[in-house]
């Protein structure tokens, strides 16, 4: 159990139930905070807090460790809440980690007003994740920025420094 999961209830045939609060920010106050900047700079005021974070980096504790044009770096620190049936971490949190490297990286290049979506995404999973085995790192890099669509790559170390997960994928840029 994680600091912040409790027991709730009492055991039953599965075990003590428990729980995990998450507290976020609403989106829309985010997003118009960042139109009038760069992507690059939008994702710096992300990192060093001036502008709050995205739900979906409070869902999954994403944290952003460093931001360069062209290239991001964040961690994650999975906890059981994320075990699949089988008793590891799902592969959806270690592919939502690599989409939103891959996509920040991507918004670092863009001028601002400019947005992103992903459009396609290959995740080659390369050995189980378990909530024992420390941060996740994620790097995410841009390997060809375009005008219409810009080219991506990721990949995730566990804290023991062992590649767990890799990705490439494609964005479109979408302008005003």
């Amino acid at each position: 159990m994680t600091e912040n999961q409790t027991d709730t209830a009492a055991p039953t045939q599965w075990g003590s139930p428990r729980s995990k609060t998450l507290t976020w920010f609403d989106p829309a106050v985010t997003a118009a905070s960042l139109i009038e900047l760069s992507g690059l700079d939008a994702m710096r005021a992300v990192a060093d807090g001036t502008v709050a974070p995205p739900p979906i980096a409070a869902h999954f504790a994403f944290t952003i460790e460093s931001v360069e044009s062209g290239a991001v770096v964040f961690t994650c620190v999975p906890d059981e809440s994320a075990y699949n049936p089988i008793g590891m971490v799902h592969g959806g949190l270690v592919c939502t980690l690599l989409d939103t490297v891959i996509g920040c990286a991507v918004h670092t290049t863009l001028p601002p007003r400019v947005g992103y979506t992903s459009i396609e995404l290959k995740v080659n999973y390369l050995r189980p994740v378990h909530s024992d085995g420390g941060a996740l790192t994620a790097r995410g890099w841009v390997v060809k920025p375009g005008r219409r669509v810009a080219f991506a790559e990721g990949s995730v170390i566990d804290g023991d420094g062992k590649l767990v997960a890799t990705a490439s994928g494609s964005c479109l840029i979408m302008t005003p």
